[in-house]
């Protein structure tokens, strides 16, 4: 009896700096992230408005914002699957000098631990804040899992033509 038939092969998750020639996968998975994790809080031609093609160019220009800037792509079986970004704070009043721009993933791989591998690869253990969406529960308890807290202000953010709230989170 062979154990071949016994054995499940490991899909192991890579998460990799980002690389010009990612631009128009990261745009394809971006804009799909979007859909999936955005569908119940804007409407849907709002989010027909989104195309990958735009979301690439986006793409190709945060990579070659310079150093400081950090994009990380996660990949599995050499398609990406999700992607992080950090960088300098963009609030005048921002309560660190460091922010988690944005982490999202393939809804089919969410609580895999991707998405801390994405997260210590962007931000790591050391202060940092975020804004998150706050009808968005599964992000805001991934970030309260990390050590974030929300410090009481909000705003409104524009997005594809309508609006979401979002509050800020700070470690």
């Amino acid at each position: 009896m062979s154990n071949e038939a016994s054995i499940t092969p490991t899909r192991e998750v890579i998460v990799r700096p980002v690389r010009d020639v990612d631009a128009e996968s990261l745009g394809r998975v971006h804009a799909q992230c979007w859909h999936e994790a955005y569908d119940e809080l804007i409407s849907k031609a709002a989010l027909e408005r989104l195309s990958p093609r735009r979301m690439a160019e986006l793409w190709t220009h945060w990579m070659n914002q310079g150093p400081e800037y950090m994009q990380f792509a996660a990949v599995l079986e050499g398609e990406i699957i999700g992607f992080a970004g950090s960088g300098p704070a963009r609030d005048e009043d921002a309560p660190r000098e460091r922010e988690l721009y944005f982490i999202n993933m393939l809804a089919e791989f969410r609580s895999t631990g991707t998405g801390q591998k994405l997260f210590d690869a962007a931000i790591g253990d050391g202060p940092a804040y975020l804004w998150v969406s706050s009808a968005n529960g599964r992000a805001r308890h991934f970030y309260e899992k990390n050590g974030f807290v929300a410090d009481g202000a909000e705003h409104t953010e524009p997005f594809l033509g309508e609006e979401i709230h979002e509050v800020r989170y700070v470690r």
